[in-house]
């Protein structure tokens, strides 16, 4: 099977995303010599509706719909996104075809006047995007003050550079990819602030059957990274995973063995129910069913129930 003599990547416009496109871009060039491979920039719904949380207004597949419908129209191949901003269940007709090597996945502490979130006064502002991350913020610091913050990475930051906020919490993969480390104040730690499912990890979508381009992108995918994703992700599509669930989902290949460890709570911190298993890589997907399965054998039905009715 011939590589084609074009590939053509959609990608969000935002700095981040242009960055991850870019990346992708760089590695199939170097992979298919012969081949022209360009980036169709789009701006999503998701871009556009900055007013409301992301959980208000439809969900992370805001962030991939229009790149998508460039797909199925034959405008691009392949589209590249940041595995944290990929729907539990894939639209059909659409297959996950690579996942590459992660970023740092952690969560970041950032801010101008304080080291970390337990040098925050009572009252102080942080600022956040994620269910997630306010239901650990809550439940560990209920001193605070929770703001919604909306926007790309820039936008964020210039909002705390304005004192709006504190502090806020970033993806630390995020930070790294633009060159801004030294925005973060510390990274927390995985028993501080699970990450979730797929973060600091990139993937590729095609559309399903696109056997060219599978073969194409097939030499992206990271195993390792891989099966620790399909992992998260497998427990959080059992439980339901959106961005209206505060959830976490992290894996890791610790000795040989995948280690997944996972979380679901009430959006203001006070019910949280959390489990960790430990099997083989291979059985990626059934050991986030397992362990999804463990954390509704210790009242994780009730959360969700709780979760369905905010809606």
């Amino acid at each position: 099977m011939s590589a084609p003599s074009k590939i053509i990547i959609a990608s969000r416009e935002s700095r981040l995303a242009m960055w991850q496109a870019v990346h992708v871009q760089g590695r199939l060039a170097d992979q298919n010599p012969g081949a022209e491979v360009v980036i169709l920039g789009m701006t999503t719904k998701g871009d556009q509706i900055l007013d409301r949380p992301l959980a208000e207004i439809g969900g992370k597949g805001l962030f991939i719909k229009e790149l998508e419908v460039a797909m199925q129209e034959g405008r691009a191949h392949l589209a590249v996104h940041s595995m944290k901003d990929v729907p539990m269940v894939m639209p059909e007709g659409f297959v996950l075809a690579a996942i590459s090597a992660r970023e740092n996945p952690r969560d970041a502490f950032v801010s101008n006047k304080y080291n970390g979130l337990d040098d925050l006064p009572a009252g102080a502002v942080v600022g956040t995007s994620s269910l997630r991350r306010e239901s650990i913020l809550r439940a560990k610091y209920p001193q605070l003050v929770i703001k919604s913050l909306r926007g790309n990475l820039d936008t964020r930051l210039k909002k705390l550079d304005a004192g709006e906020y504190d502090a806020i919490i970033l993806a630390a993969a995020g930070l790294i990819r633009l060159g801004l480390e030294n925005r973060i104040k510390s990274v927390l730690a995985a028993e501080q602030s699970l990450p979730a499912p797929g973060q600091g990890a990139l993937g590729i979508e095609l559309v399903d059957g696109d056997a060219t381009m599978a073969a194409v992108v097939a030499p992206l995918n990271d195993p390792e990274t891989a099966h620790c994703v399909k992992a998260e992700r497998a427990f959080s599509r059992a439980l339901g995973g959106s961005c209206q669930v505060p959830l976490g989902g992290y894996a890791i290949i610790d000795n040989g063995q995948l280690w997944l460890r996972g979380f679901v709570a009430t959006v203001d911190g006070s019910e949280m129910v959390s489990a960790e298993l430990r099997g083989n890589p291979a059985d990626d997907e059934k050991l986030g069913l397992q362990l999804a399965a463990e954390l509704r054998a210790k009242g994780a039905d009730a959360i969700l129930e709780k979760l369905a009715h905010c809606k």
